[in-house]
């Protein structure tokens, strides 16, 4: 992809070529036709194109790296009008002490000097005008790709901070939660200890930007969960329910874990009785739907739209992947509180 606009650029170069030796040969009969031999002809028509080949590229090759702004396209017709003097000049300079004693030569050549300048001036003209279009044409693109890949590492940079913010918060609990159970339940502790370290170790193979199917997904939550129930024990209680068609869905990794643990920390947090999360996963349409349910108790919980770094985190997270902002909902209603998200399935 890289190559593709030089590429291209020298084809332009090897029409301009082609468009040269046209010229020159149509001079050359030109010039012969006003009774002067071939030799002559050629000379004359060989001479001219080189210069003028030479001032092409020159001007090519200096817009190539100055771009002129605003206001300051004088410089560049000041430079065309300087290069087309030089190269009708040099022709007759450089042609006149080989030639002169050519009958009619001298004549031929005093009468074409202004076509001569003329011709020069217009194809200097359009190299020029073709150069500054090629390359600042490259300029924005290559601004283009700076820009994307700017924002690219941008984005990336948020989603690591997203997670970087989420996983220290589940660890402390985790790690509070294993230092509770040392003394009186060592065996727990350790189980505890082992499934901790399995989610850790499945955690850090994955990046914010991965796509896992539901069921390694679910997985891994269930990772998670088996260690939310060492530390709840019997109040927690989990409900996961999957339509047959949804389980080879794709979804960005780790994204149901914080809505779990949103849902475990209203529903049980202000209660001593059993609670029950529901996660449920539907197929519809083009679009992958994940729905968690959690009871809350209205009086010490406030469930909202953003309540939480969990499902703020996650909708920023569908935000940085689809450039969407409908893809996550919430609702409350008779004490059950419901986040739903869509995951679109290309």
């Amino acid at each position: 992809m890289a190559t593709q606009p030089t590429l291209t650029f020298s084809k332009l170069r090897g029409a301009f070529a082609a468009c040269g030796l046209v010229w020159a040969c149509l001079q050359s009969y030109i010039i012969h036709s006003f009774d002067l031999d071939w030799l002559t002809a050629v000379s004359d028509a060989a001479v001219s194109s080189i210069l003028l080949a030479a001032a092409c590229w020159l001007i090519n090759n200096n817009l190539r790296y100055y771009q002129p702004g605003k206001g300051s396209y004088i410089n560049i017709f000041i430079w065309c009008v300087a290069l087309a003097a030089a190269c009708t000049a040099g022709s007759r300079y450089i042609l006149l002490p080989f030639l002169n004693h050519i009958t009619g030569y001298d004549t031929l050549m005093s009468q074409s000097i202004a076509i001569r300048f003329f011709t020069n001036f217009l194809a200097i003209g359009w190299m020029a005008m073709i150069s500054m279009i090629w390359y600042t044409q490259q300029d924005q693109k290559e601004n283009e790709r700076r820009k994307t890949e700017a924002e690219k590492l941008a984005r990336e940079a948020e989603l690591y901070n997203l997670r970087q913010q989420l996983q220290p918060h589940f660890l402390f609990n985790s790690l509070n939660s294993i230092n509770a159970l040392i003394g009186f339940k060592p065996e727990q502790a350790r189980k505890m200890i082992h499934q901790l370290s399995d989610f850790l170790r499945g955690t850090l193979r994955k990046d914010d930007q991965q796509q896992v199917t539901l069921n390694e997904e679910l997985q891994h939550l269930n990772l998670y969960l088996d260690i939310e129930k060492v530390r709840f024990g019997h109040r927690l209680k989990t409900e996961i329910s999957c339509d047959v068609n949804c389980g080879a869905c794709v979804m960005p990794a780790m994204l149901l874990q914080p809505l779990v643990e949103n849902a475990i920390k209203f529903g049980l947090y202000d209660t001593t009785e059993e609670v029950v999360v529901s996660i449920r996963a539907e197929l519809d349409g083009n679009y992958l739907e994940l729905i968690v349910q959690n009871p809350f108790d209205p009086k010490t919980s406030r469930p909202r739209q953003g309540t939480g770094f969990g499902l703020s985190g996650v909708q920023r997270r569908l935000y940085l992947l689809f450039a969407r902002n409908d893809l996550m909902e919430t609702h409350a209603n008779d004490n059950i509180f419901t986040t739903i998200i869509k995951i679109p399935q290309l």
